[in-house]
Formats: C-alpha cells, sequence, structure tokens
C-alpha cells in the first residue's frame, strides 16, 4: 500500500505543477488581453477591447518587413538544412564506421550546449568574414544548431524503412542518385515534413544566435521584439503585447503542425539508443 509520504510527496509534486501552469497560463492570458484593452488600471479586466494595438503595432514596428524577413531566413534554413541534413542522417542509420558514437555525440553538442555559448565565438566569426549583420549571416549562424537537429531527427524515420526496398531497388538498376529520390525520400516525406516544421519553428524562436548576427535589415520577429521593448522611446505597451502575440501565434501554428506529424517522446527514445 501506498504510505502517508509518498501521498504527500505525490500532492506536493502535482500541487507545484498545477500552480506552475496556471501561472504561465496566467501570464500568457495577460498578454493577450492587454493586446486587446484600452486602458487597464485597477480592475480585472480593460475598460473596453480594440483591434487598433495590432493595426498600430504593424505600422510602428514595421511588421510586414519584418515578418518577410523572418520567413525568408526560416525558409532558407529549412531548406538548407533539409538538403544537408537527410543525405547526412541516412549516412548514419545506414552506414557502420570506427567513432559513429562519436560523431553522434558531436551532433548532440550543439542542442545540448546554450547557444550563447558557441554564439558569441560563431558571431566573431562572421564578422571577420564580413557576414555577420547580413540575411546570410542569419542564416548561417541558424545552420549550426538546425542541421544537428535535422540529422537527429531524421536518423528514427530512415532506420524504420527496411533495407530490403533499397536492394531490391538496386537490384533493378536502380543507382544512388535514384535510389534516393525515387525511392527514400517518398518514404521519407513524414520524417522531411516533421524535421522542416521543427526547423522552421526553431529558427523562428532562436533569439541569441539571431541577435548576436543580425544587422537592421536582418533580423527576425523575436529579435525586433526584444528592441521593442527595450529600444529607447517611449511604446504603447499594448503595442508591444499586440506584437508578442502575433509572435506567439506564428510559431505556435507551426509547431502544431509540426506535432501532427511527429511524437518528439519516439524521437528521443531513439536518439538514446543511437547515442547508446
Amino acid at each position: 500500500m501506498e504510505s502517508a509520504l509518498e501521498r504527500l510527496w505525490r500532492t506536493l509534486v502535482w500541487a507545484f505543477v498545477i500552480f506552475f501552469v496556471i501561472n504561465v497560463l496566467a501570464m500568457i492570458a495577460t498578454v493577450v488581453i492587454n493586446s486587446f484593452g484600452t486602458r487597464w488600471l485597477s480592475s480585472w479586466l480593460p475598460a473596453a477591447f480594440t483591434l487598433r494595438w495590432y493595426a498600430s503595432a504593424w505600422k510602428e514596428f514595421q511588421l510586414g518587413d519584418v515578418l518577410l524577413v523572418t520567413f525568408q531566413i526560416a525558409g532558407a534554413v529549412v531548406l538548407l538544412s533539409a538538403l544537408i541534413g537527410v543525405p547526412a542522417a541516412y549516412a548514419l542509420a545506414r552506414r557502420e564506421f570506427p567513432g559513429k558514437p562519436l560523431v553522434i555525440v558531436l551532433f548532440l553538442l550543439p542542442l545540448l550546449v546554450p547557444p550563447i555559448t558557441f554564439g558569441i565565438p560563431l558571431a566573431t566569426v562572421l564578422y571577420k568574414v564580413g557576414l555577420a549583420g547580413t540575411m546570410w549571416g542569419v542564416i548561417v549562424a541558424n545552420l549550426v544548431p538546425t542541421v544537428p537537429f535535422t540529422v537527429i531527427l531524421m536518423i528514427p524515420f530512415i532506420e524504420q524503412i527496411d533495407p530490403k526496398v533499397e536492394a531490391a531497388a538496386r537490384v533493378f538498376g536502380a543507382g544512388t542518385g535514384r535510389l534516393f529520390i525515387h525511392v527514400l525520400v517518398p518514404l521519407l516525406v513524414p520524417g522531411i515534413l516533421a524535421a522542416t516544421l521543427l526547423a522552421m519553428v526553431r529558427t523562428v524562436s532562436m533569439f541569441e544566435l539571431t541577435f548576436l548576427t543580425a544587422g537592421p535589415s536582418s533580423q527576425t520577429l523575436v529579435v525586433a521584439l526584444y528592441y521593442s521593448v527595450f529600444a529607447a522611446g517611449v511604446r504603447a505597451g499594448q503595442s508591444i503585447d499586440a506584437m508578442a502575440v502575433i509572435y506567439m501565434l506564428s510559431t505556435l501554428i507551426w509547431l502544431i503542425v509540426a506535432l501532427r506529424f511527429v511524437n518528439p517522446t519516439q524521437i528521443v527514445a531513439r536518439v538514446k539508443k543511437s547515442a547508446a
């Protein structure tokens, strides 16, 4: 039977989890409500609701240009990550070679180490070669964690494909290129979609690397949001909250779509197995 101490511990854990979730939901609700409110002083809700703060934020922070830059950078990062990561994942999933566990650990490092740790040296290198402050500099910086992320994510999908399918294709004369394009890619569509969508979410939400390497014309939405909060000048809090809501929605939509194609718990289990 469960002891009184175990019941108390379980109750405390659940109480902490519920308290944490309620606080997170309350903070999100406060931002969302304030983005629609007119005046909010000493009452539970604003005096009235309006949409003008969204129009104001769109004009004041030039959100049209910022969103365009954000998705241009995210699109380029996603495309390059897929072109590099999928073949690399195939090599790791299908080939055995000396030092393979070490290579997998090296791929995991950019995902485990805080971005600021390698972001400052990376930004220094990009400034020396003249890429920092440009859109390509931001793309290169975001590729450092995104390519390993794509590789690790794709390995379980590739391992699920029976090698006999590839052997049969080779028997009928398919070369490596044709095998990859006409056989493997159609089978890997769910994995590629999951990897690209999650890579896009990661790129859109990546603050540290983008902040260290972006210039005035290459800021993504999360960096523009930071500057809108801390830059000099007086700005309406409702406009900033409206910008924050747009940012939350832009990442949440992609994340929901990505989770439609992939189960994170299965990926973690396969990654642990591969690393072992």
